[in-house]
């Protein structure tokens, strides 16, 4: 990932930065799946990432100040945080979710998340922003009462995986 972004377009900013499928489906899993470690990442990866290839983007993503990790001493696992522009990403997710519901083939058990972030529009991405601020940045959520998104989209999903079976 470049420092400066080869224009000044905003989209090509953003391109630069997301447009590699590899970062995506690496800051999905941090942000949707709660993988943090190296090893989580590469062992639960549904579009089977090879480890060279996780390696190089989670220090592309790093660089580009969407994750920070965690340095771990000897004999511990290093840990990945989403950093606020990393969080800010969930608009962006949730438009790509809904664009491959549509207009791609995909599974009721691993298109469910995006249809509950569709419909429950800019309120439960707020929400989930929210949730994933006080996990990764230790920001309190603003109202500790709602219920949290990632139980919500975690049920749905398991319920999702029960009916496809």
């Amino acid at each position: 990932m470049r420092d400066e972004p080869r224009s000044g377009c905003a989209i090509n900013a953003a391109v630069e930065a997301l447009g590699d499928q590899w970062s995506l489906i690496v800051l999905r899993d941090v942000m949707f799946g709660g993988r943090r470690h190296f090893r989580e990442l590469l062992s639960h990866s549904e579009e089977g990432i090879a480890s060279n290839i996780l390696s190089s983007r989670l220090k592309a993503l790093v660089t580009g100040g969407l994750l920070t990790q965690q340095q771990a001493g000897r004999g511990h696992r290093a840990a990945y945080s989403l950093t606020e522009a990393g969080i800010r990403t969930v608009p962006v997710m949730v438009a790509l979710g809904s664009w491959g519901m549509r207009h791609r083939p995909t599974t009721p058990e691993l298109s469910v998340r995006a249809r509950l972030l569709e419909e429950g529009g800019p309120r439960l991405g707020e929400d989930l922003m929210d949730e994933l601020r006080e996990v990764h940045l230790g920001v309190p959520r603003p109202d500790p009462n709602r219920p949290r998104p990632s139980e919500l989209l975690r049920a749905a999903y398991e319920q999702a995986l029960t009916e496809a079976h």
